[in-house]
């Protein structure tokens, strides 16, 4: 749900996705289609190109307010078109007469630039199976059998060494590629820069997660086992069946069709995510345990307070946040602040 930006490279692996499976790219905001799967021994056909020409607004701003203070917050999605030109008026407008932007909040470890250079020679093979094991060796033979067509379409040179995880991810990310998907957009580099031209205040949540030694944490996780065979399996479901809705849901965004928007599905595969989260290595620290409802209270303390001191307040967040029952908006709804979706 929350994006992570890790500092140093050795808890990419580690924690991308703890909190968001935004951070692997598979895991946005995610829906199965209810297409049939394709035979294993056929690979699936190829997925349309996406080319979006011309500049697209992307969605209306969610309006949160208590009394005559206003905090408008805009919807980020991830994957969307490559070939996006976003540019939003309305945002520039809402920016324009803001006095603070809360960015979206992130994470990141805290330890020592001396102990990152001590762990970063732990990385190599962070990636690999326990015991040099293959994809072939820790796949049930069904999900294997599915997994061969997807690997000569999108990774034809991987070598089935790594963890059904980080396969999974590569694999999504080839596929998103050929579909003219990207996880990678943008829209928010952009909103930023608006945002710096107009000299808004800006506060950042940051949540910081304190590793004494993240060599040791390293050596950890390359030893212990993941769950990931569940992860592994969606994946391939997903590319059998879902890329026509990545299509419908990355265009209904990028046309900021709101009524579409709110008929799609976006409840996330929690599979990949809690492959790492439920992993001993990470659910036995101390920090990262409660981590996720320690950085949800930063955020909506951080809202309240601009709220509180401002007639104007913008705010990015991904859509996920904006419509999950659970999400940051239901949170304030239920704080007693007015929340009110766009037209």
């Amino acid at each position: 749900m929350l994006q992570f930006a890790i500092l140093p490279a050795l808890c990419l692996a580690l924690c991308a996705a703890l909190y968001s499976p935004r951070a692997l790219a598979q895991t946005n905001d995610a829906a199965v289609a209810s297409s049939v799967s394709a035979p294993a021994d056929e690979p699936p056909a190829a997925p349309e190109q996406i080319l979006v020409v011309g500049q697209k607004p992307g969605p209306g701003m969610w309006k949160v307010s208590k009394d005559d203070h206003v905090l408008w917050i805009f919807g980020t999605y991830s994957p969307l078109p490559i070939k996006m030109d976003w540019r939003s008026h309305e945002v520039e407008a809402v920016i324009g007469r803001s006095q603070e932007y809360l960015a979206p909040p992130i994470s990141k470890v805290e330890t020592s630039y001396f102990q990152v250079a001590l762990a970063l020679p732990s990385l190599i093979g962070i990636n690999r199976n326990p015991d040099d094991a293959t994809l072939r060796d820790v796949l049930p033979a069904e999900v294997y059998a599915r997994w061969l067509p997807l690997k000569e379409k999108y990774l034809p040179k991987n070598k089935e060494r790594d963890r059904p995880l980080f396969v999974a991810n590569e694999l999504f990310s080839a596929a998103l590629k050929q579909a003219g998907l990207t996880s990678s957009t943008d829209v928010r580099k952009q909103v930023e820069k608006i945002v710096e031209q107009k000299k808004l205040k800006v506060t950042r949540t940051v949540h910081e997660l304190k590793v004494d030694n993240p060599r040791q944490l390293i050596k950890e996780f390359k030893k212990s086992p993941l769950d990931d065979v569940a992860c592994f399996s969606n994946t391939l479901k997903r590319l059998e069946t879902d890329i026509d809705a990545m299509r419908v849901r990355a265009n209904a965004w990028a046309k900021g069709d709101i009524d579409a928007i709110r008929k799609l599905d976006f409840n996330e595969q929690e599979s990949c995510s809690n492959a790492i989260r439920n992993s001993a290595v990470l659910r036995d620290h101390p920090a990262f345990q409660g981590a996720e409802e320690r950085h949800r209270a930063m955020w909506l303390a951080n809202a309240e307070a601009a709220l509180a001191r401002n007639t104007s307040t913008f705010a990015v967040l991904s859509m996920r946040d904006l419509l999950d029952p659970q999400g940051l908006m239901a949170a304030l709804a239920a704080k007693g602040y007015t929340v009110e979706q766009p037209e």
